[in-house]
């Protein structure tokens, strides 16, 4: 399922599930922050029941003030770079992974829509990335305006590639 397009709720529930049975056979554990997927990571991540022997937490980091409150990354840590970003994506994974003292951390930031972001990217962007035993990242561009099938997009994208991250990590020691 991986590489199958996933274009609705059932579908991305069910590589949630797939995924929370990767993690659960490994004894690997995740924690995730994600802006305008709205939750919906963390949603299929928790599909499988049993979710808590692998899901750690996660935060819907919305704006400045979500992340200063849901998180205790500071202003020098996010010094040169800007949310919406490969970059920011990869520190919030990273932080993620540290912080809830997990195996993997997934990350997506971006613009789901029908407007743009303040940064000049357009609605359907969003930059994805996996901190772990394997590190990947993604920038995501759909061409659409449609926020709630951005929102899909851009957490199935996550799902996928952490999905690839934890096929190429080496089996747990």
């Amino acid at each position: 399922m991986s590489g199958a397009a996933v274009t609705d709720l059932p579908g991305l529930f069910a590589l949630g599930v797939r995924i929370g049975d990767k993690l659960a056979a490994r004894g690997e554990t995740i924690a995730v922050a994600e802006s305008s997927a709205g939750g919906l990571l963390s949603a299929a991540l928790l599909a499988r029941a049993g979710a808590s022997a692998y899901y750690f937490g996660g935060a819907v980091l919305y704006t400045r003030r979500s992340r200063r409150l849901l998180t205790t990354l500071t202003s020098d840590d996010t010094v040169g770079m800007r949310s919406s970003s490969p970059p920011y994506a990869a520190l919030l994974a990273r932080h993620q992974r540290q912080r809830f003292k997990a195996t993997w951390g997934l990350a997506e930031t971006g613009a789901a829509g029908p407007d743009g972001n303040t940064y000049g990217d357009p609605a359907g962007h969003s930059c994805l990335a996996v901190d772990g035993p394997v590190q990947r990242d993604r920038m995501l561009r759909t061409g659409s305006s449609d926020r709630a099938a951005n929102m899909l997009a851009f957490a199935a994208a996550a799902l996928q590639l952490l999905d690839q991250a934890i096929d190429a990590a080496p089996a747990p020691g």
